[in-house]
């Protein structure tokens, strides 16, 4: 199940975590993802890509030490449209330290040892 269960969507649309709904359900790239409503599973099926969270959703933090972390959805932020989640607050804080930076830095790792495994 992705992100624990929660509306990718709803961060982009109510700006909240949202559990979603098992009977809102859809399958991509290999996850279950739920939706607090038909609209937001609608939005994500027409452009999963655009709602779906870097580093399938792994810890923004933790990719930038080359690691994968499981993500606690209540700790996230959207940067330049697309969804970072962190594993704990404290990752968060070091993370938004240099979001810029750390995002280059996590892009790099995910692409040298865990895009296409």
């Amino acid at each position: 199940m992705a992100i624990k269960g929660y509306d990718s969507v709803a961060y982009f649309t109510v700006g909240k975590a949202l559990k979603g709904e098992e009977q809102y359900a859809l399958s991509w790239s290999g996850m279950v993802w739920y939706f607090s409503n038909k609209e937001n599973r609608d939005l994500f099926a027409k452009n999963p890509s655009k709602y779906a969270p870097q580093y399938n959703g792994y810890c923004a933090w933790a990719m930038t030490e080359a690691r994968k972390a499981e993500t606690d959805p209540e700790v996230w932020k959207i940067v330049n449209g697309k969804l970072y989640l962190n594993c704990s607050k404290t990752a968060y804080e070091k993370w938004s330290s240099d979001i810029s930076g750390n995002i280059k830095k996590a892009d790099r790792n995910w692409l040298k040892y865990f895009a296409d495994k």
